[in-house]
This record gives structure tokens, sequence and C-alpha cells, in this order.
């Protein structure tokens, strides 16, 4: 049985999320790059792994877990911390929102950001699914922003939980990618319950870490710049 928690991971992809909370936690883990470049997520011995080939793939004591927000909430629940527990008022809550960011937000996200997956080749549909997923996108922020406006003690409060941190690598990426795309839509001043989640989290010692782990500068969230990583790219 493994004493500590291996996660298969690329700079500045859905596995920062984990080492983030890996970090808040003070869980003790060791880093497998994936190397996209190499299109490492697609061999053999990774989809042993997970065979979606998709980052992250975090291996536990109870054997690999991947998706996002299983990891997250599997975490959260084995070290009792970073979300209310089962017997919470507040859980319910506390789960619509996470599922919401894990099945609607970063799901258009991916779509965002790899329209031609999802609709083909052609560069006028491209574009016009993206003009609809920023559309879609300001919503989602809107709706966050006023669930986070309401301050309860899992969403953007002192102490993070696991959605504040998913929520503000998903905002950093939103700010950044596609690289070469049009991203004056998104402002984050615009939702400012949102912008002071972010701005909180980067006081925060694993937020340090992880900046120094994947090069991600003194403000990932707020003010973000490209993933600058001794190992491996983001894309």
């Amino acid at each position: 049985m493994m004493n500590s928690y291996r996660l298969h991971y690329a700079p500045d992809n859905a596995s920062l999320v984990i080492r983030l909370v890996l970090e808040e936690l003070g869980q003790p883990y060791e880093c497998v790059l994936v190397d996209r470049r190499a299109k490492a997520q697609t061999s053999a011995e990774y989809r042993a792994l997970n065979p979606n080939g998709l980052i992250p793939v975090l291996e536990t004591p109870d054997g690999p877990v991947f998706e996002t927000a299983a990891i997250l909430l599997w975490l959260s629940e084995r070290h009792s911390a970073l979300a209310p527990p089962p017997s919470s008022p507040d859980r319910a809550a506390f789960l619509k929102w996470l599922f919401f960011a894990s099945n609607t937000l970063h799901a258009d996200l991916r779509m965002l950001f790899y329209p031609k997956k999802y609709i083909g080749p052609d560069a006028d549909q491209q574009a016009q699914l993206q003009h609809v997923l920023r559309q879609r996108l300001h919503q989602h922020l809107t709706h966050l922003d006023q669930a986070a406006a309401a301050r309860p003690s899992w969403f953007g409060a002192v102490h993070p939980s696991v959605l504040d941190y998913y929520l503000a690598c998903q905002i950093r990426w939103m700010a950044l990618y596609p690289a070469q795309a049009d991203r004056s839509w998104f402002t984050l001043a615009h939702y400012p319950s949102l912008h002071r989640l972010c701005a909180t989290l980067e006081s925060r010692a694993a937020v340090a870490v992880a900046c120094e782990a994947e090069g991600l500068g003194p403000t990932p969230f707020t003010q973000p710049s490209y993933a600058n990583p001794s190992e491996g790219s983001a894309t």
C-alpha cells in the first residue's frame, strides 16, 4: 500500500488544482510528469491509470483516481478538511457548486479551448461556438460571484475549500487561453467576489509552493502570466 500520493501532472493543467489542495492539506506526494509534447497522456502506460487519457491522475492507497472533482471530493473526505462534512447542513450547497464547476464550467472551458474537438475543422463554426461559450461563461461567473458574495464558510472564506482552488485555477485559464484568441471578454474585476477569492488565495503558502514548482509567477490568479516550468509543457 502506498504511504503517500503520486500525482501525474503537467504544468498549469488541471493537475494544478490537485497540487494546490495536497499542499494545503500538508500531505506528502510525489509528482510524475506527463509530457504533453510527447503525448505521454495517450500512452498505454498512462491509459492504464486513466483510460480517457486526461490529466490528472492521483495514485492513492485506494488505487488511481481520475476526474478533477472526484479527486477533490475524495481528498476532502479522506482528510476531513477543505469542505463541509457529510453531516453539515452546508454540504448540499457545497456539492452543487462543486459539480457545477466540474460538469458545467470546466466542460465549457474545454470546448472554448479545443473547439476543433467538438465541432470539427471549420474555422467559422469554431468561432461561432466560442462566441456562444463566452456568453455562457459570463453567465456562469455571474452566478458564482453571486454565490460567493453570500460568503458561506466553504466559498471564498478565510480558510479555503477545494472549490476555491478549483475555481481560482479555472479563472486563471480564462485569462490566458486560448493563447492566440481574443480574451478581452474576460475581466476578473467584473466579478468582485471571485476577485476577492483569488486575491485571498494568493497569500496562501500552498500557492507559493505550487507557483515555484510550476513557474506561475507571484499573482497566478489575479494577474496571471504563462507558466514557465522547469520541466514539461502546459500545452
